[in-house]
């Protein structure tokens, strides 16, 4: 729409293999982009002018600019001064700077403009049209022909139009015209005419159009005329926006009564080899301002893209449609809700499938359209795809009314994966992530590094596209029980650019199968969101398909501690005012569902703890299937068939203690659980069918009963799950019930001291030197003490796990296996030597079996009852070796030992 406000791809996984992979620095150079797009995003320096561009044409490596402006300046950075170019300009279109030839368009009384420019099929002739009435001081009337090869107007060429002449076409003879005119050299013509191509002599052609005409294409073949404008009638008869006609006599060919709405209107027509393509603005309700595709062979329509957001321009190339547009809502194609605006969009001339092309600009000065014109020029082999319009910044950065892209060198490199990782039960641990934004690439590479080590132990394929970035995850099943791994992923594109390494992500494995958790994914939950990420935006999925992940929408508040569930999983934070955590992608819900979080608040302005809406980052004008709050605390689950119907509780739960809420729908009915009791039933068998995104912390509540005072939730949520089917009341008793039931905790401590003897310097400490070093001939032993904390109450030690990280230095690794000993007689850090070193017993608390070169952090289980002896005590430790290969360790002075040496614990229950 003109002046509305506002904002699919399948996940593939491969594994390369545990331990290996390729390094960051051997990317093969392959194709710049995913296909079928044939541009980068990556806008190059271009030229601005201080105006808009209305008109692109190309010829010889030259890209001619017609618009409203006055001069045109370098790109920023760049060098040369401003030049005069008075509604017009020619570029180079490889390097985007003014070339010779210089056309100034004027006239006598108002504001000149050229908002048409086309070439002869030869690109030998530049015509021009728009408000005008000479051309280098040479008379014309709003059309003027130009020679390309010396930039000068054709003399014999002055067909006189009485008004703006929008758009152009032209074939070897003649020259269409479309736009405000009602005559030509005098003689009647409504809004389009045909003119001679060499003399300017207007032609029998008559198509006459009672509203202004704003594109003119000719099909392939030459035999037709398409129209496109704000028209409902040609020659008399009714056909709004779109016509075809024929190309000699402009009689209609085809018309289109009732095919565009009455508010809509064509702004642009393009054609390929197959078809003619439009591109439609509206204004007010129900309006059509998306594309449309039409067979050439029947002029019926192939396709029809709904989106809004005021579509400019469209330019069919190598099967690819690129649209110039502000589009913000696409959900009417199963794609990007209302909300932010999109300028620039590619998707195959096939279909309206959204590629993985889109640079973006904002909507810039004038009407605030953006963008309104593309072409493609080339020099020296390569393509760019100009632009032009009324933007101020690409991408972000400061560029006004012309930009372009090439067909290669794709220097932009995606953005950081944000990562997390998890363990469930012993032996595996599931690395999450969500999918990386990259402009022109929907198709990249992710690789997981663990441990710090230099090559990933295993390679990720996933797509993903700027509104629909899936959770993409692998499974190490090689994590051993009790020990603590580090995650990071990096994300790469085909051109081989690299982004940084994502934050770091830690867990520990649990001894044993964490109950709850467990039971959720054992229970099908298809959504489950447990809130233990320590980094915005992305909520990780945690069910067994691990698809449905979630972003943050303006900061909750993260790993709020204690959460509802025993253990070290936390909670996350909504501040009742805007944040909320939305998911990632568009789905829908079937007849038969569960949805179930836990609570815990002490609001009296009520709020939406979770419910489903057919926005993301905006309030949904489709809202049903939640729970929420009212004032007084009492919780309501409600669906809408048509009128509102609701399950109301009778208690109130603003308490301030944590609670656990289940709400299903199926053929039962609707039935509500607080607290693993049955609450209310409503014989209810519907909801209303939408595609939409799940909410937790807040989104639209308008006409509901007991509406609250607040739609955003002031609390805190955890463990929220969603289900495609309908949990028993047993099903439910079991989760509150495990919820509460003891669970394992972890405590990491870090070495108190840590020092090692050298027989080759047997005076001399090393306790500050940031190292330690372990080899048997000749001898260094590494020693560490840790302060040991007691058991917690009603739990024992049920494991313990050293760890330990190599330094940087080449050759750091082992080709022999360190024990790890008990230390018998006191020492210290400060005062240890080799001469002074303390004894070491046995037997061996554990080993490593050799360690790899590289730095990485390096793990090992130790005898549980041996360090659960020594629990609330100082503990001391040695390393050990009895081969010749040293290891080299940081030691816990050292910035780079990430937290090592360090032991985990783990209490449990008895």
């Amino acid at each position: 729409m003109r002046r509305s406000r506002g904002l699919a791809a399948a996940l593939a996984l491969s594994l390369a293999g545990t331990g290996a992979g390729v390094g960051l620095g051997l990317v093969p150079q392959a194709a710049a982009l995913t296909p079928p797009v044939a541009f980068t995003a990556d806008a190059l320096a271009t030229w601005q002018p201080n105006g808009v561009v209305w008109a692109l044409a190309e010829a010889g490596g030259q890209v001619f600019a017609g618009g409203t402006f006055s001069t045109v300046r370098p790109p920023a950075g760049g060098s040369g001064s401003e030049q005069s170019a008075v509604n017009f300009v020619a570029l180079d279109a490889a390097t985007g700077a003014p070339t010779s030839c210089k056309l100034s368009f004027t006239i006598g009384s108002g504001t000149a403009t050229v908002r048409a420019l086309a070439l002869s099929p030869d690109k030998a002739t530049l015509y021009a049209g728009g408000y005008f009435g000479a051309v280098n001081g040479t008379a014309v009337s709003s059309l003027a022909a130009i020679d390309v090869a010396s930039c000068t107007v054709k003399q014999g060429f002055r067909p006189a139009f009485a008004a703006t002449v929008r758009a152009l076409a032209v074939t070897d003879d003649t020259v269409y015209a479309g736009g405000d005119f009602l005559s030509v050299a005098g003689q009647p013509r409504e809004r389009f005419a045909a003119v001679g191509a060499a003399d300017g002599a207007l032609k029998p052609f008559t198509a006459d159009a009672d509203e202004p005409g704003r594109a003119v294409e000719v099909t392939p073949d030459g035999h037709n005329v398409v129209l496109g404008g704000d028209f409902f009638t040609v020659n008399g008869t009714n056909t709004h926006a779109l016509a075809v006609v024929d190309a000699t006599s402009g009689a209609l060919t085809k018309s289109y009564a009732g095919f565009i709405e009455t508010n809509s209107v064509v702004k642009d027509v393009a054609t390929d080899a197959t078809g003619f393509y439009t591109a439609n603005e509206g204004t007010g309700g129900g309006v059509f301002d998306g594309r449309i595709a039409l067979d050439l062979s029947t002029f019926g329509q192939r396709w029809r893209d709904t989106c809004l957001g005021a579509t400019q321009a469209v330019l069919p190339h190598q099967n690819v449609l690129y649209s110039a547009s502000h589009a913000h809502d696409c959900s009417s194609v199963g794609e990007f809700p209302d909300g932010q605006r999109h300028h620039l969009l590619a998707q195959p001339t096939s279909g309206t499938g959204k590629l993985g092309w889109a640079p973006d600009t904002n909507d810039g000065i004038g009407e605030g359209i953006g963008p309104r014109v593309m072409t493609v020029g080339s020099k020296g082999g390569v393509q760019y795809l100009w632009v032009g319009g009324e933007f101020t910044t690409v991408n972000g950065a400061a560029q006004q009314s012309l930009t372009r892209f090439a067909s290669t060198g794709d220097t932009g490199a995606p953005t950081v994966p944000v990562a997390s990782a998890v363990s469930f039960k012993p032996g595996e641990v599931q690395v999450r992530w969500r999918t990386s934004l990259d402009l022109d690439d929907s198709a990249l590479t992710y690789r997981i590094y663990r441990n710090g080590a230099a090559a990933p132990i295993a390679t990720v394929t996933a797509d993903s596209l700027f509104f629909k970035r899936p959770q993409a995850s692998w499974t190490d099943t090689t994590a051993a029980a009790g020990q603590s791994y580090t995650y990071r992923v990096t994300a790469t594109d085909a051109a081989g650019n690299t982004s940084a390494l994502s934050a770091t992500a830690s867990v520990t494995v649990p001894a044993q199968v964490d109950g709850y958790p467990n039971q959720i994914r054992a229970d099908g939950a298809q959504q489950y969101w447990r809130y233990d990420e320590a980094a915005l935006p992305f909520v990780a999925d945690s069910s067994a398909g691990g698809n449905q992940s979630g972003v943050h929408l303006n900061a909750p508040a993260l790993r709020q501690s204690p959460g509802a569930v025993s253990g070290a999983s936390t909670a996350i934070g909504f501040n009742g005012t805007d944040t909320q955590v939305y998911g990632d992608t568009r789905q829908t819900v079937g007849s038969t569902y569960t949805i179930e979080t836990w609570f815990r608040t002490n609001t009296t302005r009520g709020g939406k703890l979770l419910g489903f809406g057919n926005n993301q980052a905006r309030g949904s004008n489709q809202y049903d299937k939640h729970i929420y709050m009212t004032n007084d605390g009492r919780l309501v689950y409600g669906v809408y068939t048509g009128a509102t119907r609701t399950v109301t509780t009778g208690a109130a739960y603003n308490d301030n203690q944590w609670h656990h809420v289940v709400a299903s729908q199926g053929p039962g009915g609707m039935t509500l659980y607080v607290d693993g009791v049955q609450k209310g039933t409503l014989n209810v068998t519907t909801h209303e069918n939408f595609s939409g995104y799940w909410h937790a912390g807040g989104d639209s509540l308008g006409g509901w009963p007991d509406r609250p005072t607040s739609e955003y939730w002031a609390g805190q949520l955890d463990e929220t799950a969603v289900y495609p089917t309908v949990l028993s009341a047993a099903q439910v008793q079991n989760h509150y019930a495990l919820a509460t039931a003891p669970a394992d905790s972890v405590v990491q401590v870090a070495a108190a001291e840590d020092t090692y003897a050298n027989a080759g310097a047997p005076a001399t400490n090393y306790g500050t030197s940031g190292s330690l070093a372990v080899r048997g001939t000749s001898f260094y032993a590494s020693y560490l003490r840790f302060d040991l904390p007691a058991a917690p109450a009603g739990t024992v030690l049920k494991s313990a796990v050293l760890s330990v990280k190599t330094s940087t230095q080449s050759g750091a690794g082992t080709a022999d296996t360190v024990s790890v000993l008990p230390v018998t007689g006191s020492w210290s850090e400060g005062g240890t030597t080799y001469n002074n070193r303390p004894a070491l017993g046995g037997p061996a608390l554990g080993s490593f079996a050799g360690i790899p070169d590289g730095s990485a952090v390096h793990t090992t289980g130790l005898t549980t009852a041996s360090v659960a002896a020594a629990l609330g005590t100082g503990y001391g430790l040695a390393l050990s070796s009895t081969g010749t290969d040293a290891l080299w360790l940081w030691s816990s002075e050292a910035q780079a030992n990430e937290g090592t040496p360090q032991l985990t614990l783990t209490f449990g229950a008895p």
